[in-house]
């Protein structure tokens, strides 16, 4: 820093690319300060060093890192700024590296900065390398590999030509568009890496332009058979130019010096490759073409995910099963039990590892919204706790990510209400009807709604895309205000929780589609939406309160175990699963059953009295 007469450092927790997993060697905020959490900025000045980071990292963040570092509980740039203005004087400047902030990050940071005398300057060299040196890890090496055409919705010429097609109706006429992010690239090409932990991409960059195809990459790395991929038997604007991934900033000064306009996605753009494009020579959205048109699957990808989902059922309900009767006897920690789930989920067909790491919390650790057990924290599950375990794995038709909380004892009736006022958040949402066209922000209050009229609430997102042997946390689908709006074929989580600090954690996560709605009115001539649940593992009944639940939300419960049931027996069996399948018959009883008064049955839809009939003829 003194070398740059800089009196501030900022170091964030991305990569060039942007994305929300880094590899190993670009995680030079977890180096320096010992926190591992997925989000979060530290500062450094000559006499202060700080972490900031929001409410789901706060206990973690204090418990990985020494005196050295001091928490912020917030990551609002404004906040970041505000700390180093009441640190520095007037004319003192602030570093970070281009190449680690989005295009928005930078415009928030330079608003802040204007006017307060002091100064917000770019440093192409990374400071955090320069003292992590030699001890950094090595470029990535593995194999980039295509994937099989069974499991793809379209060929990679396909989604070109519709990338092009985009282009042309653009009504700023593009010339080029650039591939910032690594999923873009590994979409739009059906190439897959192994770079990222638990995400299926290669470091590398895209370039379409009217008559050109760039991959960036380490051209090394590409085997033949990944060539005869892109350029067998290809001819003109169709063949693949394969380049060196460093050659993307200087290929980009070349090219902007014609007559052009280049087409980017801001939210995964990095600021260093943005400063070199002429603003009159910049097409700007939040999201890249890529980005929005992968957002949507089509039939054949849709079954895909659905596939999947079922196959990642049968693990989950074995992991369900082996608890139950295992943890009574003592012999199940946290660890073990993470392990467990990941070990079933790669007995699977078409498994490629877990989606992310396991969050397997009992008790007190479940308060942590995104726990990871280490040596130090690692429970014994018991019978007397609850137990939150969110897990997902990498399919090579899907990527899966689902959350259950569990109790085999007696749980308390607070502990109840919170994991019934969860439920019912998730219900809510799950069921409702709305416009095309909506944005997930406009309603992911619903999924709040039961824990708000308690005086409840949670600190994390509702919901978040997942897509076909992609990031578990597939943007830009979501319920946050940048996330795009809700179209038929978008694949979405649902997760509504609750954390009580010190005690116990809820969380309940199911994937879900969005589909049309069948509605008696069809305003404006458009079919309204709502969404098909595709996790296909019922919820713990020990933590269920009917009492405080709707008619209306009984009967969605119902519905779903009576698909659940249809769906899961054959699967189960054809594996020879009969004691999991014993224990969906037991955990898939209506919950209505046995409690169906006359008004309430008057209420019930006359498809739910004929799905109760017919579960409990298969009894």
């Amino acid at each position: 820093m003194r070398a740059y007469n800089i009196s501030a450092y900022i170091i964030p927790s991305t990569d060039p690319h942007l994305g929300e997993y880094t590899a190993d060697r670009e995680k030079r905020r977890q180096w320096l300060t010992g926190f591992t959490g997925s989000a979060g900025e530290a500062v450094v000045t000559m006499t202060r060093a700080a972490v900031f980071t929001d409410s789901r990292y706060w206990t973690q963040a204090e418990r990985q890192m020494d005196c050295n570092w001091e928490l912020q509980k917030s990551a609002s740039s404004y906040t970041i700024v505000s700390w180093i203005f009441e640190e520095l004087s007037p004319g003192e400047e602030v570093g970070f590296d281009p190449f680690l902030w989005s295009i928005n990050s930078w415009k928030s940071y330079s608003n802040l900065f204007a006017g307060s005398g002091r100064v917000l300057r770019s440093i192409p060299t990374n400071l955090v390398y320069t003292v992590w040196g030699s001890q950094r890890p090595p470029l990535p090496d593995n194999e980039i590999y295509s994937v099989p055409e069974q499991f793809l919705g379209s060929t990679w010429q396909q989604k070109v030509t519709n990338i092009w097609d985009q282009m042309e109706k653009h009504l700023q006429k593009p010339t080029a568009v650039l591939l910032s992010a690594l999923e873009e690239t590994a979409w739009l090409f059906n190439l897959r890496g192994q770079d990222i932990p638990y995400n299926p991409f290669f470091y590398s960059y895209g370039m379409l332009t009217s008559d050109t195809i760039r991959l960036f990459v380490n051209v090394s790395r590409i085997t033949s058979k990944v060539r005869d991929h892109l350029n067998s038997a290809c001819s003109g604007p169709m063949c693949v130019q394969i380049l060196e991934y460093e050659a993307v900033r200087n290929t980009l000064i070349d090219y902007v010096k014609g007559d052009v306009r280049v087409w980017i996605g801001s939210e995964y753009t990095n600021y260093g490759i943005y400063e070199i494009i002429p603003q009159n020579k910049l097409v700007s959205d939040s999201y890249s073409p890529v980005m929005v048109t992968k957002a949507v699957k089509n039939d054949k990808e849709q079954r895909l995910l659905k596939e999947c989902h079922i196959r990642d059922a049968v693990a989950v309900i074995q992991l369900l099963v082996w608890l139950e009767k295992n943890v009574p006897k003592n012999t199940v920690t946290e660890f073990s039990s993470a392990t467990y789930v990941d070990g079933l989920r790669a007995k699977q067909d078409y498994a490629k590892g877990p989606s992310f790491e396991t969050i397997s919390a009992g008790g007190l650790n479940a308060a942590l919204a995104h726990y990871s057990a280490t040596n130090e924290t690692n429970r014994q599950l018991s019978v007397s706790e609850m137990y939150l375990v969110d897990s997902g794995g990498q399919y090579l038709d899907g990527t899966t990510d689902i959350t259950r909380t569990v109790h085999w004892g007696k749980p308390s009736s607070f502990e109840k209400e919170a994991y019934t006022r969860v439920l019912m958040g998730n219900i809510e949402l799950s069921r409702l009807v709305f416009p095309p066209g909506t944005s997930g922000r406009n309603i992911e209050a619903f999924a709040r709604q039961a824990l708000w009229q308690a005086g409840l609430n949670y600190g994390h997102g509702t919901g978040h895309g997942v897509g076909n042997f992609f990031s578990v946390h597939e943007w830009p689908v979501g319920f946050q205000s940048n996330n795009v709006l809700l179209t038929k074929g978008m694949f979405s989580s649902i997760e509504p929780g609750y954390y009580h600090d010190g005690a116990f954690g809820v969380r309940i996560e199911d994937i879900v589609l969005v589909v049309e709605a069948e509605t008696e009115h069809v305003f404006g001539g458009e079919k309204y939406l709502t969404f098909e649940t595709v996790t296909l593992v019922p919820y713990d009944r020990n933590l269920i309160n009917t009492t405080i639940m709707t008619d209306a939300q009984i009967q969605f419960v119902d519905i779903l175990y009576g698909k659940i049931r249809r769906i899961m027996r054959p699967v189960l069996e054809r594996q020879g699963l009969q004691e999991e399948y014993k224990w969906l018959e037991r955990n898939t009883q209506p919950l209505s059953h046995g409690t169906l008064t006359v008004a309430s049955l008057g209420l019930l839809t006359l498809s739910v009295i004929l799905n109760l009939f017919l579960q409990n003829t298969q009894i």
